[in-house]
């Protein structure tokens, strides 16, 4: 408890208990290279019973500060919303005969280069108040790394930016954080920049759908023009400016809805590769025919192996 009256008043706590062991383990069976490995962070004990704490009260505002766009660690939204969503924009396009482009960005090491300077504006622009603030800036201000190679330490060394994976409070600072992108892309549709698909259900009521995230997992929709695909590209140049985040355009894809002829053009507006549907998002198909069941059979090899787990 004392260690918890320390960090309430100070927004400190001993150094030693923020210290993070990395370790490196295979992508794949089979690693050739260090490209291979992905870095897991082993946190403290004591460390991660406060930051748990933080991430619980975290928790129960997330869903006021993040726009609806947003599925990913806010209570009463799945990753199905995501997807159902994704493919409910789709059909609306095909139905009515008119051209779209889906754009799915991939964001490089989106935990590894996130700004931290960054993260306390938009903690402020968000109304947390400066106690909220001092004690995000020092639980991810105060990490020290250590690499363990055979399971031996190999000296300390401090970080300038990133979230740790495994640290509770990485998810909500993330999400945060991606607030911004949301915020820069609904200004470029209040602007008339982009347009998004507007979505017609019963009794006249219709929903512009621009823009999902889940996390890193990112996908816009807007008009099949050059212009749109421009006014998207500049709106990735500032928030990578802002942020420290990268999008890796290299795997990142533009997808035609309907027959867009200068596709391609497009493409190397963004500077990314062109796709084709039926594709996938977040694991699930995406633009597959309503009868198409072939396109589901990995998803249910999938659901057939966890339930083979159980009768372990």
């Amino acid at each position: 408890m004392e260690m918890f009256k320390e960090f309430h008043e100070h927004n400190s706590f001993v150094r030693s208990l923020n210290n993070t062991f990395l370790v490196l383990i295979p992508k794949k069976i089979g690693p050739e290279d260090l490209g291979d490995f992905r870095p897991i962070s082993l946190l403290g004990g004591l460390y991660k019973l406060l930051a748990k704490v933080l991430a619980n009260r975290l928790k129960k505002v997330i869903g006021k500060v993040v726009s609806i766009a947003q599925n990913a660690f806010v209570m009463g939204r799945q990753i199905l919303d995501a997807s159902l969503i994704a493919n409910e924009v789709i059909d609306s396009w095909q139905k009515r005969k008119e051209k779209g482009l889906i754009c799915k960005l991939d964001i490089e090491k989106a935990d590894d280069s996130i700004n931290w300077n960054f993260l306390m504006k938009v903690l402020q622009k968000m109304g947390f108040g400066s106690k909220w603030v001092g004690w995000m800036w020092s639980c991810v201000s105060s990490a020290k790394f250590s690499i363990l190679v055979n399971g031996v330490p190999t000296g300390f060394f401090p970080s300038t930016r990133g979230l740790r994976q495994g640290d509770p409070l990485s998810p909500y600072l993330f999400v945060m954080g991606m607030e911004v992108l949301d915020v820069l892309i609904r200004r470029a549709m209040e602007g008339g920049y982009l347009s998004g698909c507007n979505i017609r259900g019963g009794s006249r009521i219709s929903l512009n759908i621009s823009h999902l995230f889940f996390a890193d997992d990112t996908i816009v929709f807007c008009e099949a023009s050059k212009e749109q695909v421009s006014h998207l590209s500049w709106i990735l140049f500032w928030f990578e400016a802002a942020s420290s985040l990268r999008i890796n355009l290299a795997k990142s894809e533009i997808i035609p809805v309907g027959e867009v002829k200068e596709i391609l053009e497009m493409a190397a507006e963004l500077g990314c590769r062109v796709g084709s549907l039926p594709s996938h998002y977040l694991g699930l198909p995406l633009g597959v025919p309503n009868r198409a069941t072939s396109m589901w059979d990995g998803v249910e090899e999938r659901v057939r192996r966890r339930l083979a787990l159980w009768k372990r």
